[in-house]
This record gives structure tokens, C-alpha cells and sequence, in this order.
């Protein structure tokens, strides 16, 4: 256990309750009158990364008295100690090592007594031998038909990572080959998958690191029936269609994979940041060894920048610092994330979990209750498409919803004016949020004072994915350390599951069951159990 002062009793949290009291009523509009550099100044760069945070509700001495308090919680400590591999996951008793999978090949890191550098890289040169053999068509199905498809089955960090890193980097990947991601255990998914494929040219990626998750093995399942019904039931077959990406060799080659085609990660990895590892197996097909080379080096140069760039000019420490200030001390529940290009559309889902896995924690590092608020709602979508949705609220609503826009200076795809035009909206929708407007009739003020972060890169490249991913991680991490807590275990997803595999077997049996839940849970389940008897009777 670590001992330390609850955040919300330290001198450097009374000191910015006190400064809020007296700056929650300044208008955005009143800070860019009183300083006419602000917009220049209160910028940050690094890994090709800008970002301008002039547009929020803070002064200098917001930004000196936020900067105090990460000092004072001892995150250059906690990042040294991330970086090192000391078990900063406390409750589980493990290093968090999601930095290693992106250390250059030449690096050296020991931990518990293993380089586990030269393991990342071990199976990188594994997962690339592979990679290539699928795509030059060396690797073919049962019947020798060349692998045109690729379904990833995974949930949670093993899906939602490939599934976004792959919407975001679909410019680059092979258009030769379709790519495909199921997760939900809900049969439509798995369904809508596979209805256009051939089995004799579809592969599938199965991973679980266990190899024993219910949903992943539901579909796995699903899926290594889907290929024996349509290869005539040759049991052989399963071992050309489908290879796995877990820790579990046992129950690999139980289930027909040859474990030479099972591709390792660590404990030391957890899920939400998994996808650079084995787990971007399926994205690796798709965009060639080198880009996700490329990809890997640009979570490593933000990594760079934020092990060692000082706070003040930190891009993950401004903004995970930025976040707390609204968070606590104006209450404000959620933050948007609005990215202005729909390769990203699938990256705020992404971010759900990264952050609200990590950092939705109710006790700290002592198990005490935390007496602040942690971790927000994270949410959005792509702009222009959420300016016709959601941005009403933010404009006009009663909600403080602090909001993130990102956006990319070149466009992979030049199209007459649409870029200029997707760009003019995100400067625009700032700048309103911002300073708002005035007007006789009262349905058409906009009070702005809405705060906002501006995230621009040059372009939409790997490199450029890999440091926009790093830059989140890296926030939440920055929380989760002046809050106090483990942003790197997830005990509260453990008791659904616990009780779903208690009713499954109550949903399917013969006869009426003993049923000893609440009165309402009770009542559903003999309610679809009800309406199953009616459908099977026709």
C-alpha cells in the first residue's frame, strides 16, 4: 500500500478550490481581451503533435496551481516507475508494459528478470513472417484457395483497438482483401460477418488470452462450424483457417490450431492497450509490416515526449491536467471527443475504454473511497456529422461538456474543397464555443464560455495514429495518478460475468429452475424463457 494523503486533503487541491471560487464566472472572452498572446502562447508541441489549450477556462495561474498538484502526487515518480516496469498495478501485482511493445529493437528492458524487449520483437518478427505469407498468397486455405478475408474475433481491447486502428488506417491497407471484426456475442454479429465470405478464402484470428472468454469462444466456436459446414467437415481445415492469439497453448491445440500459428502477449499488457502487440495481428495483415512499424514508432516518440518533456509544455500532462480542472472542480460529468475525419469514426469508441476502464475507480491505492470525482464519460463522434446531432447541447444546453476537436492539415483523399471546408468547421466550432453570441431574440444567444482543446497533426499517417493513441493512454494515466488510484486493473467488469454464468444455464434448462435472484430478475428469466417455449412450439 502507498500511504498517501487523500487528493482531496492535500494543500495543492485546497489551494485550487480556492482559486476556482474565483475564477468559474471569467469568460473565455474577458481572457482573450486581457491578453492579446493568449492564442499563441498557451500551445504545446511534440511528436508532431500540437496542441493549442488557449481556448479553456484557465489562466496562468489555473495552469501553475494544476502543475503544483501533479508535483505534489508524485506523477514524475509514477512515470519513471511505469517506464521501469516496477508493479504499478498494485492490485494485481503486475508492471504495466504497454510502452515496452513500441521500444526500438536495439532497446533493453529487464523486468523480473527477462528482456522483455527482445520478446515484443520475437513475436513482431513472427506475426510479420506471417503477415507476408498471407498477403502474397504464400499462406492458403485447406483448399488452396488463396486468404481474401480476415475476420478478427476478440472483445473489448482485443477487438475495439484492431477494429478502430483499422477504420482509422484503411487508406493504407490492402484493398485486394476484406477485413472484418466480430465481438458481440449476439449471433447478428457473427452473422452479418460472414454473409458475403467463402470459407475456403476466409482466415480467421481468434483472440483471447486465455483462450477461454465467453463471448470470443462463443463466436470461435460459431465460426469453426461456419468453416467445416462449408468445407465438407474435414477436420483439417481448421488448422489453414484459423490462427490464435493467447497465452493458452492447451487449449489452442484443443481447439484445432497449430499453436506454431498461436502469437503470445504478456500479463504485463492489458487489454484497453493491447492492440500494438500480437493483439494487431489482424491490422498487421491489413497494412503491411512496415506501416505498423511506423505505427509502433510513433507511440514511442510520444511515450518519449512524455517520459521526459517537463510538465509545462507536456501534451498528455496538459491535458489529463486540463480534464481534472473541469472534472472537479466545475462538476462537469463527460468529455467529448470530436475528430474532423472519418477515418477516425470508430476513435472515441476506442477511447470509452481506455479511459473509462482505467479510471472509473471508486477506492485508491489504500482501498479508501475516493472523495472526488474520477474518471469522466467519454463520448463523440466524427464532425461534420455531430455538428448536426449532439453540438446543439454543447452550444446552447445547460451542460458544461468540455470537448476535444482533432484534425489533420493535409487530407489523405483531395477532393475539390471538402477538406478546406471539414477544417473551416472545426476552427469554427472553437471559436463559437469560445466566445459565443449576442442577440434581441433570447433563442439565439449563445452564451459560449464552452472550453475546448484543439489537436492537430499533419496527417492521418500509422506514425501519426500511434501518437494520438499514446497521447490519450498517457492522460488517463496522468489522472489516475493525482486521483490515486489503479488505472490499470478492471475488477468491476468481473461480477456480470460472474452472474451470466450463473443464468445461462438457468435460460436453457428442460425443466422450470429453482430461481434465487431478485424478484425482478426472476421475473425475466422465466419471462424469456416463456417466450422461447412459445417460439419453439410455432
Amino acid at each position: 500500500m502507498t500511504h498517501t494523503t487523500p487528493v482531496h486533503e492535500t494543500a495543492e487541491w485546497q489551494a485550487l478550490e480556492a482559486h476556482h471560487r474565483d475564477v468559474r464566472d471569467v469568460h473565455l472572452r474577458d481572457l482573450f481581451d486581457q491578453d492579446a498572446e493568449r492564442g499563441e502562447r498557451m500551445t504545446a508541441e511534440g511528436a508532431g503533435v500540437f496542441l493549442d489549450y488557449s481556448k479553456n477556462r484557465v489562466t496562468d495561474e489555473t495552469m501553475r496551481l494544476l502543475l503544483a498538484l501533479a508535483e505534489a502526487r508524485g506523477l514524475r515518480g509514477r512515470i519513471d516507475a511505469m517506464f521501469a516496469g516496477e508493479h504499478i498495478n498494485v492490485s494485481e501485482d503486475r508492471a504495466v508494459l504497454h510502452t515496452a511493445l513500441r521500444l526500438p529493437r536495439d532497446a533493453r528492458l529487464v523486468v523480473d528478470g527477462q528482456d522483455v524487449v527482445a520478446d515484443v520483437h520475437a513475436v513482431l518478427d513472427r506475426m510479420a513472417d506471417f503477415c507476408e505469407r498471407v498477403r502474397s498468397g504464400a499462406w492458403t486455405g485447406h483448399t488452396g484457395s488463396r486468404i481474401r478475408n480476415v475476420v478478427n474475433i476478440g472483445i473489448g481491447g482485443s477487438d475495439l483497438g484492431p477494429a478502430m486502428a483499422y477504420e482509422a488506417l484503411r487508406f493504407y491497407s490492402r484493398r485486394d482483401m476484406t477485413f472484418r471484426f466480430v465481438s458481440n456475442v449476439d449471433g447478428n454479429d457473427f452473422a452479418e460477418a460472414v454473409r458475403d465470405l467463402a470459407p475456403e478464402e476466409t482466415l480467421f484470428v481468434i483472440s483471447s488470452k486465455t483462450f477461454g472468454t465467453l463471448e470470443t469462444l462463443t463466436n470461435a466456436h460459431t465460426a469453426r462450424d461456419w468453416v467445416l459446414a462449408g468445407l465438407g467437415g474435414d477436420e483439417a481445415a481448421v488448422a489453414k483457417h484459423f490462427v490464435a492469439v493467447s497465452t493458452n497453448a492447451e487449449r489452442v491445440a484443443a481447439f484445432g490450431i497449430d499453436t506454431a500459428n498461436m502469437f503470445e502477449f504478456w500479463d504485463w499488457v492489458g487489454g484497453r492497450y493491447s492492440y500494438p502487440s500480437a493483439i494487431g495481428l489482424s491490422l498487421m495483415v491489413a497494412i503491411g509490416p512496415d506501416a505498423f512499424g511506423d505505427m509502433l514508432a510513433g507511440f514511442h516518440a510520444m511515450d518519449e515526449h512524455f517520459r521526459t518533456t517537463p510538465f509545462e509544455r507536456n501534451l498528455p500532462v496538459l491535458l489529463g491536467l486540463i480534464g481534472l480542472w473541469y472534472n472537479d472542480f466545475f462538476g462537469a460529468e463527460t468529455i467529448a471527443v470530436l475528430p474532423y475525419d472519418q477515418y477516425l469514426a470508430r476513435f472515441s469508441a476506442y477511447l470509452q475504454q481506455l479511459d473509462m476502464e482505467s479510471d472509473g475507480k471508486h477506492v485508491d491505492l489504500d482501498g479508501r473511497q475516493v472523495e472526488v470525482q474520477t474518471g469522466p464519460i467519454v463520448w463523440g463522434q466524427p464532425g461534420t456529422n455531430g455538428q448536426h446531432a449532439f453540438y446543439q447541447l454543447i452550444h446552447q444546453g445547460t451542460k458544461l461538456v468540455p470537448c476535444d476537436f482533432l484534425g489533420f492539415v493535409e487530407t489523405l483523399n483531395p477532393l475539390g474543397d471538402h477538406h478546406d471546408l471539414l477544417i473551416a468547421n472545426l476552427l469554427a466550432q472553437t471559436e463559437a464555443l469560445a466566445f459565443g453570441r449576442d442577440a434581441p431574440e433570447p433563442n439565439r444567444v449563445t452564451k459560449g464560455n464552452q472550453p475546448t482543446n484543439t489537436i492537430l497533426c499533419d496527417r492521418l499517417t500509422p506514425h501519426a495514429l500511434g501518437t494520438l493513441v499514446a497521447l490519450y493512454e498517457h492522460k488517463v494515466f496522468t489522472q489516475g495518478t493525482v486521483w490515486g488510484i489503479d488505472s490499470f486493473d478492471q475488477w468491476g467488469v468481473e461480477l456480470g460475468k460472474e452472474l451470466a454464468q450463473r443464468i445461462i444455464p438457468e435460460l436453457q434448462a428442460d425443466e422450470e429452475p429453482d430461481l434465487r435472484h431478485d424478484s425482478s430478475t426472476n421475473a425475466l428469466i422465466r419471462r424469456y424463457r416463456a417466450g422461447r417455449s412459445r417460439a419453439a412450439a410455432g
